[in-house]
């Protein structure tokens, strides 16, 4: 049996902090689409039996009606394959739920809240869907799987090892609990990094958000493609789907005297058809550095984002001793800076207010 086992979507996620530029939501929601169309495409070519989503199909809070006809029509167009979801944290399976007031192809199994078994000719395959935005358990201990010659398959949305009692629990499985429940395979979501070859013979297997929603997940984005022979013997394979790959590139401004000087050195910095790049700016500023002024002049649009990771280059003691207007407002900033009591932030705020001043006092 072949199966296709993808997760984490995240259907019109409104990608807030992905970009500095405010069209790159729209565009990464299209090219999202692009890559679900790329997946059935791919199941209709290599005539796939079964589809596993392990739960984040779509973002409830923002998915539309539209969208959510957009999936359940490119369903309809592999009547042959079988499809089960496993809601999980972001796609949970509460009363509004498209889930619940949506009617799906026919091809389509939706997990209940309490883990169910549902037996096919070729395997057995077992699932839950969350029933609220977190979950301390999906009982797993209570369920028993049937030891045959089928392959035994559980599609889940779950945090491995984690800890029930974080304050945000996203329904915490033990590694060790599913290998004594004896699965053949375990498609889980929820974890967007790949883990599906890291040691010998591995049945557990997170495919990782199938593409990047952001510079938090870099490399490569796709799908588990699997296959079960007549012994049971089980091969899996990543199949990348996401064509756009996401980019670090970091530049020091230690030896930057000005706005116009850093937006030439960013000018030059060459960057691949197929990357989306942050600039992460370091080392210490010698002017104020304005990221969403500075991004205007970017003549790559590759170039979506400005992280500002410097600090002050001013002698701030030194100036502190000036005779002079500058002298007496860098020491009593100096004093501000000192409370024990500042958070962070504050401290960010109060470097900030060092630097415009000094600008309008030379």
């Amino acid at each position: 049996m072949k199966f296709v086992h993808i997760a984490d979507m995240h259907l019109d996620s409104p990608f807030v902090n992905l970009s500095d530029k405010s069209i790159m939501g729209d565009l990464r929601r299209l090219e999202q689409r692009k890559v679900f169309k790329k997946i059935i495409e791919y199941i209709k070519e290599n005539n796939i039996e079964y589809l596993f989503i392990s739960g984040d199909l779509y973002e409830h809070q923002y998915v539309k009606q539209s969208t959510i006809e957009y999936i359940n029509k490119l369903f309809l167009e592999i009547p042959q394959t079988k499809i089960y979801i496993s809601a999980g944290n972001h796609d949970p399976k509460v009363k509004n739920s498209y889930y619940n007031k949506f009617n799906w192809s026919e091809n389509v199994t939706i997990f209940d809240t309490k883990i169910e078994k549902i037996e096919n000719e070729d395997c057995n395959i077992y699932g839950f869907s969350f029933d609220d935005f977190y979950c301390d358990s999906c009982n797993l201990e209570n369920t028993e799987v049937t030891k045959n010659e089928k392959p035994n398959i559980l599609v889940i949305h779950g945090n491995l090892d984690g800890a029930k009692k974080d304050d945000k629990p996203y329904n915490p499985i033990s590694k060790k609990l599913l290998e004594e429940k004896g699965f053949d395979y375990v498609a889980l979501g929820h974890i967007h990094k790949k883990d599906y070859n890291s040691y010998e013979n591995q049945k557990i297997v997170y495919p990782g958000s199938t593409i990047s929603l952001g510079f938090d997940e870099l490399g490569e984005h796709g799908m588990i493609v699997g296959n079960f022979d007549n012994e049971k013997n089980l091969n899996l394979k990543f199949v990348p789907l996401d064509d756009e790959q996401f980019t670090k590139i970091e530049l020091n401004v230690d030896n930057i005297y000005s706005k116009e000087e850093l937006i030439e050195k960013i000018n030059e910095i060459e960057v691949k058809e197929n990357e989306y790049v942050e600039i992460v700016i370091k080392g210490g500023r010698n002017f104020e550095i304005d990221k969403y002024d500075i991004l205007k002049y970017i003549k790559n649009d590759r170039i979506i984002k400005l992280k500002d990771e410097t600090k002050l280059a001013y002698n701030l003691e030194k100036l502190a001793n000036e005779t002079t207007l500058r002298g007496l407002f860098v020491k009593e900033m100096i004093e501000k800076l000192k409370n024990e009591n500042n958070t962070e932030e504050e401290k960010e705020i109060i470097e900030k207010a060092i630097e415009i001043g000094l600008n309008s006092l030379e």
